[in-house]
């Protein structure tokens, strides 16, 4: 990895085993693109005041490029709120916990990170098709206080995503109608939105289209 690998632990003391195993994980990112500019990797404990049972968020924020790449592997809470209403979301986030184990999540994480970093390779080596857009969508729902909302795309679904998936830090920057290109990938729940790029705040999908294609 060309920079210093950077590891955070938050709402919890730091672990020199658990930097190995992020350590262990994060060497492996070369075999899939080996032009890694940086590497960073937050490692939070949620809900500190349980004893046992705290699910885990981590997230990896590669560099690349031309690029920035955001893994967050957490208990994605959008479908659920949506079935339960938010009422219920607490209640069962204490209930349903996917990452129990700390090196489970680590690997986890790092799995779609390796797989994420293939794809880019892919493309970065034209085995994807250069001209093919990215998906359009509108901001269909915001919930800031929670940092998250939904994206209906041109076939009519809602898709998941996190503040932190929203390129440049400008989920603030977002407002509901706005025009955004996204990769889509399996979440926890369901289809989930990363790498969340504004086109514009209110304008047409054939304009961001167009924004979207030749951003490739």
């Amino acid at each position: 990895m060309t920079l210093p690998l950077q590891i955070t632990f938050r709402n919890m003391d730091s672990s020199e085993i658990a930097e190995e195993w992020i350590r262990s994980e994060a060497a492996k990112l070369d075999t899939f693109y080996n032009r890694i500019m940086s590497c960073r990797v937050a490692v939070e404990m949620l809900h500190q005041h349980q004893r046992r049972g705290n699910p885990f968020h981590i997230r990896i924020d590669l560099t690349l490029p031309g690029t920035e790449l955001v893994v967050k592997r957490a208990p994605s809470l959008g479908i659920r709120a949506r079935q339960l209403g938010e009422a219920e979301v607490t209640k069962h986030l204490k209930v349903e916990t996917p990452h129990k184990d700390l090196r489970l999540a680590i690997g986890d994480a790092f799995k779609v990170a390796g797989r994420r970093l293939q794809d880019y390779a892919r493309r970065q080596r034209g085995d994807v098709k250069s001209h093919e857009p990215l998906p359009v969508a509108q901001v269909s729902k915001l919930l800031e206080d929670e940092g998250y909302g939904f994206l209906t795309t041109d076939d009519g679904r809602e898709i998941y995503f996190h503040k932190d998936s929203v390129l440049n830090r400008a989920f603030h920057r977002l407002k509901v109608g706005a025009i955004v290109t996204f990769a889509e990938e399996l979440g926890e729940k369901g289809p989930q939105a990363s790498t969340v790029r504004i086109v514009n705040k209110r304008g047409s999908r054939q304009a961001a289209g167009k924004a979207a294609a030749s951003a490739d």
